[in-house]
């Protein structure tokens, strides 16, 4: 009999559903909220009130593309956490309803644990290659920049991380200074497709081992915005290309040269990235040029598996599940992975 898991995805400002048949996807589908983008960055109360506004329609046509009726779930798997407790909450009550509703099986996923194993969510009529375990994973996304040990679906070591902000937090935090606009991720990502990325400098941190820092980074870009345009104020505009360029640059040279190094340290040469910013050109490129240089097999997600989604909790909660771990009704969500 087919085991046919139900994801649901709630984090943070997108509201997921997905429908996996023996890990193959039968549906993702994804409401995204634009109403932050007015705010420059998302508005914890504004994203759990639209969860509570797409959550039923999501689910229902996430069942209505697959061909699954609600009687036909094996299980339901959600987001725990990380991610903003509101928005949180709105996932795992509607989860525990609809389990408990139709009397059957929750399971708890780590937001984060979804994003590495987004690459196995399986696809008809599609090659579906995914790395071989143990693998490296760069986890890179607005809240988290990660270097992940992967031993099995289940079995995960953190190598490194940052110590301040994350690597999208960065993109996010100076493309609203510079005026750019939200989320600043894509806005410079496009930017510096038609820039110069050795025209500027900007200072490189200097941590031990494989944690990361971009808090130097993204002040040094600062101060020297503001310094530039105290002379010429009409800067930013006349060298924005340029700037989100050279920027962009330092960010993927800080994210390659600790996963090579620990490429190097561990000997894995099987190696994919996750996570929002793993959308971003100049580093999906980096990976690529990385990995013909050193041997690498390198795996990087589609598009529409880097940001928030709900298949990437399904598959998750696919493994979970097989091993047979269920979840309690009394179970509450987390906003900090420290409290998983």
């Amino acid at each position: 009999m087919a085991d046919i898991i139900l994801g649901i995805e709630s984090s943070c400002d997108d509201t997921s559903a997905a429908v996996i048949r023996d890990g193959f996807l039968l549906s993702n589908v994804i409401a995204s909220q634009d109403v932050h983008k007015a705010f420059g960055g998302v508005v914890p109360e504004l994203a759990s009130r639209a969860h509570e506004l797409n959550i039923v329609p999501v689910v229902s046509e996430a069942l209505s593309r697959a061909g699954v009726s609600r009687d036909e779930l094996t299980a339901i798997a959600f987001t725990r956490g990380p991610g903003l407790l509101g928005s949180l909450l709105v996932g795992t009550s509607f989860a525990k309803a609809m389990g408990v509703a139709l009397d059957i099986p929750l399971v708890m996923v780590n937001h984060l644990q979804g994003h590495v194993l987004a690459g196995f969510v399986k696809q008809p009529d599609k090659e579906n290659r995914h790395p071989s375990f143990p693998y490296l994973c760069l986890l890179v996304s607005g809240g988290n920049s990660q270097i992940v040990k992967v031993n099995s679906p289940l079995d995960f070591e953190i190598l490194g991380q940052t110590i301040d902000d994350a690597v999208g937090e960065a993109f996010d935090k100076c493309s609203k200074m510079m005026g750019l606009g939200y989320p600043g991720g894509p806005v410079i990502d496009r930017l510096a497709k038609q820039g110069d990325p050795l025209r500027f400098k900007f200072t490189k941190p200097h941590i031990p081992g494989l944690d990361y820092s971009f808090s130097g980074v993204k002040t040094s870009l600062l101060y020297f915005v503001r310094d530039e345009m105290a002379k010429d104020p009409d800067f930013m505009e006349k060298n924005k290309e340029d700037i989100c360029a050279s920027f962009q640059k330092t960010l993927v040279d800080i994210l390659m040269d600790k996963l090579v190094k620990a490429a190097k340290e561990t000997g894995i040469k099987e190696i994919t990235i996750g996570g929002g910013v793993s959308a971003n050109s100049g580093l999906r490129a980096r990976v690529e040029e990385e990995g013909r240089k050193r041997g690498w097999n390198t795996y990087l997600p589609e598009f529409k598996f880097t940001t928030d989604n709900a298949a990437m909790i399904a598959i998750a909660g696919y493994y979970h599940y097989l091993a047979g771990e269920r979840c309690p009704l009394d179970v509450a969500p987390v906003s900090r992975i420290a409290d998983f």
